[in-house]
């Protein structure tokens, strides 16, 4: 059998990750708050706007000395007073003297070592010390951890909590990013309806994808900015998305070449340019991609798993690079042992879904594009590629959580 005759898909999925790649660019970048750019890329590298510590400070509870009062074997201290995080100048300690000094909190000038509370012991202004140690002295360096105008991070990273702490710590309190991409979901057919309102007719069933997808989106940081259900109309679906301010509009459903799959023929008339279409997958072989002007059309297929999975290949990569991210980035694969054997793989990439584990990764054994309720079980896809012979236990597989 021929490749052409195995799979007739127009490309691949790599090729097509490279083609969404290509066309997605972020938008101009704007300034927001920390709390608001979770999940941006950083559209401008951060600085250091002061030195960290401000000053020479305590990083442990104790007594500020002079090394070489310890050294000539000094065992009773005179204290002159305390300093706590946030004071002014701690002054100066001379021979013989003592400071207590909070954690954070300056040092005096003069005193090269803090001892820790616990080898102190106080009594009416004096402090003794008993068999002082001298390992690590416990005063942080003004300028020790970052100095003014140093390169903290740079460009093109993604803003976590992490991320936050170190901006935040050098004094800013907005940052530059590319702006999270605006969205529309557009749930195509005759036959769905809104979750809740199934179960009194025979012939509907609940849309269980536009619910899921909108999380999706959320969590890989772009924003819904408008919904709709839709019947198996194109007249419809085109005027729903014409006047959408949004930056991607996904169709939910209509991605097949059935007699009433719109999609792309929805778009048509409004200037849709497919970048691909058919993609040599398994599944969600009918997914297709391309732009109206600068708007992103991603159309998924109406099966829940083939839905969901190339929302996850497709949709999250996409969402990345619009936020200045990459597809690396939005699809971290890594080797995970198989717990089971899988058996060998037909002429399509397929993808599987998967529980993982600190163990390793279980492949389902129910496969279906349809299937919906074995996706509440799984956290993973497992990539095969086509033809790839048949999996042992204990050997490793490549691996991607499935929700972003």
């Amino acid at each position: 059998m021929t490749a052409l005759t195995a799979c007739t898909a127009s490309i691949d999925f790599d090729s097509a990750l490279a083609v969404l790649s290509a066309l997605a660019n972020p938008r101009d970048p704007v300034a927001v708050s920390i709390s608001d750019a979770g999940g941006c890329h950083l559209a401008a590298p951060i600085l250091a706007l002061l030195d960290s510590p401000r000053h020479a400070c305590a990083a442990m509870d104790g007594y500020a000395v002079r090394d070489c009062d310890l050294f000539t074997g000094a065992a009773t201290f005179r204290s002159i007073g305390v300093s706590y995080a946030g004071s002014h100048d701690a002054g100066e300690i001379g021979p013989g003297e003592t400071m207590r000094v909070m954690t954070g909190a300056p040092v005096p000038r003069g005193a090269d070592r803090v001892v820790m509370i616990e080898y102190c012991r106080q009594s009416e202004g004096d402090v003794r010390i008993d068999n002082p140690p001298f390992g690590k002295p416990h005063i942080r360096r003004r300028g020790s951890d970052f100095a003014l105008g140093q390169l903290l991070i740079p460009e093109g990273t993604k803003v976590t909590p992490a991320v936050a702490v170190s901006a935040a710590a050098a004094d800013h309190h907005e940052l530059l990013v590319s702006p999270r991409p605006r969205i529309q979901l557009l749930a195509t057919g005759d036959e769905i309806v809104a979750p809740g309102a199934a179960a009194g007719s025979a012939f509907v069933i609940p849309d269980s994808l536009s619910a899921a997808i909108e999380l999706l989106c959320h969590s890989a940081g772009a924003t819904v900015i408008s919904k709709a259900r839709l019947p198996d109309d194109s007249d419809v679906i085109a005027r729903a998305m014409e006047f959408a301010s949004a930056d991607i509009i996904v169709v939910l459903g209509g991605a097949s070449r059935g007699d009433r799959d719109h999609g792309r023929a929805a778009f048509a008339p409004l200037g849709l340019k497919i970048a691909f279409a058919d993609v040599a997958m398994k599944p969600g072989k009918p997914v297709w991609y391309g732009k109206v002007g600068a708007r992103h059309v991603l159309g998924l297929p109406g099966n829940p798993t083939a839905a969901l999975t190339t929302a996850r290949l497709f949709l999250s990569p996409l969402i990345s690079c619009l936020l200045g991210g990459d597809v690396a980035g939005a699809l971290p694969w890594h080797l995970l042992p198989a717990l089971g054997p899988i058996e060998a793989n037909g002429p399509r990439e397929a993808f599987l879904c998967a529980a993982t584990s600190f163990r390793g990764v279980e492949v389902s054994d129910r496969q279906d594009a349809s299937g919906q309720a074995r996706l509440a079980q799984v956290n993973g896809l497992v990539r095969r590629p086509a033809n790839a012979p048949p999996i042992l236990p204990g050997m490793p597989v490549p691996t991607l959580p499935l929700c972003c």
